[in-house]
């Protein structure tokens, strides 16, 4: 029986620049570094949560959806912030390349999507706070 996810793995072609990326502009930490027979094995993850993200050498982008519906799929991360409007300043000021001005309001929260350097997309949500009933 499945116990958890382990691991997603997104294609790099610089895993020093994703790492900095991911490390340095959207907070994420460094867990794994090891060099291995078929590259080096290189993850990050959120602090406090055991799932962890491959930064994988191969080709920019692979795995990203293609054609004129490619903005309606999500990206290949989805990242949750429990203060989204916050932190997508703090982002911003670290040079997080954005495609909206601000972070949009959706039906179960808001969410704002950004690339990291190889044009992989992340997207960046916080979902709607649901308020207790009054008693």
């Amino acid at each position: 029986m499945l116990t958890r996810v382990m691991y997603v793995t997104v294609y790099v072609t610089d895993q020093d620049r994703a790492l900095r990326f991911y490390t340095e502009q959207l907070g994420l930490e460094k867990r794994i570094d090891h060099p291995g027979p078929e590259g080096r094995f290189l993850t990050v993850g959120a602090p406090g949560h055991p799932f962890e993200i491959i930064l994988w050498p191969h080709a920019a982008a692979t795995g990203q959806p293609l054609g004129r519906d490619e903005a309606a799929a999500p990206g290949p991360i989805i990242l949750e912030s429990d203060d989204l409007l916050k932190d997508f300043e703090t982002w911003r000021e670290r040079g997080v390349a954005f495609d909206a001005p601000a972070p949009e309001e959706y039906a179960f929260g808001i969410r704002i999507e950004a690339a990291d350097p190889d044009g992989n997309r992340i997207s960046l949500r916080q979902q709607k706070r649901v308020e207790a009933a009054d008693h």
